[in-house]
């Protein structure tokens, strides 16, 4: 039985990056916060359901909602860093993703008092530009990352990049990067990660695309979402553009009953529990 990642990216409507030219970062505490009620949705549904699961949690968020990221742990939940404030890492330095990655996953593991082993980047932003990247993740602490998006997209993606579990460190054998599942029709990746995708997508072709990674390629499936991704009646952010409003608002009141469709149809655990117990010698560069 292969067992795929659910994993939730714990950030409030108004955080997501498409937003930024709209939506100040001084203004965030000051707009209406829906995490609260959101997360409590989703965590009541894994528990209907029996299942474990990754938060990718931003630092931010965590200060202001310490109480419900202890609640996710002590439901059996696997928390994991996403960063500080949702800054993308290809707009930093290496100095000041290594302040940002250390800051987080320390502020993280004060207010839940266990230890954080992965990181996911903002935006899916680690990319060629940002060579050192893993390494810094590496350095402060983090055993994994699931920030590689392996398609090429007008915001982010390293098309070439591997599409399955492998090793970005040369000559380091124990830190991974975890990427996005997509699938390959006719040699072309397509995303079926989750997200937009899974919003547009007829959900019949999301079920097809995990199960060709379970039962052709015998691959663990990696699947994300936003709490405000089942939240309809979210505030409206003004002033957005076509194309940005389409991916942000897309089937957002199909998406609760699309989800547990997928909960259903498929088997899923935590982030850690699948990909940092597998055995020696499964973790190579898999293309």
């Amino acid at each position: 039985m292969i067992r795929n990642a659910m994993t939730i990216d714990v950030e409030d409507y108004y955080q997501v990056s498409a937003f930024e030219p709209h939506v100040s970062r001084d203004d965030w505490d000051a707009l209406p916060a829906r995490i609260e009620r959101n997360l409590h949705r989703i965590l009541d549904i894994l528990d209907e359901r029996g299942v474990s699961a990754t938060f990718f949690t931003l630092g931010w968020v965590a200060e202001r909602h310490s109480g419900l990221i202890r609640e996710l742990v002590q439901r059996g939940h696997e928390l994991a860093s996403h960063g500080y404030a949702h800054v993308r890492v290809n707009r930093q330095d290496r100095g000041t993703f290594l302040e940002d990655a250390r800051r987080t996953k320390c502020l993280l593991e004060d207010i839940a008092g266990i230890e954080v082993n992965g990181y996911r980047a903002a935006s899916y932003s680690i990319d060629d530009s940002t060579p050192w990247a893993h390494e810094v993740l590496r350095e402060t602490g983090y055993r994994y990352s699931s920030s590689v998006y392996p398609i090429r997209h007008d915001h982010y993606g390293v098309p070439d990049a591997p599409r399955f579990v492998f090793h970005p460190i040369p000559g380091d054998d124990v830190f991974i990067e975890v990427p996005i599942s997509t699938v390959e029709i006719r040699s072309r990746r397509f995303p079926c990660g989750g997200g937009g995708y899974f919003r547009l997508y007829p959900y019949s072709l999301s079920r097809w695309a995990f199960g060709q990674l379970n039962h052709i390629e015998n691959q663990a499936g990696i699947f994300y979402f936003h709490p405000w991704e089942i939240d309809p009646e979210q505030p409206r952010i003004p002033g957005l553009s076509p194309k940005t409003r389409f991916r942000h608002y897309l089937n957002l009141a199909r998406m609760e009953s699309r989800w547990r469709k997928l909960l259903s149809d498929f088997h899923w655990d935590r982030m850690d529990r699948i990909f940092l117990s597998m055995p020696a010698g499964t973790q190579g560069n898999s293309a």
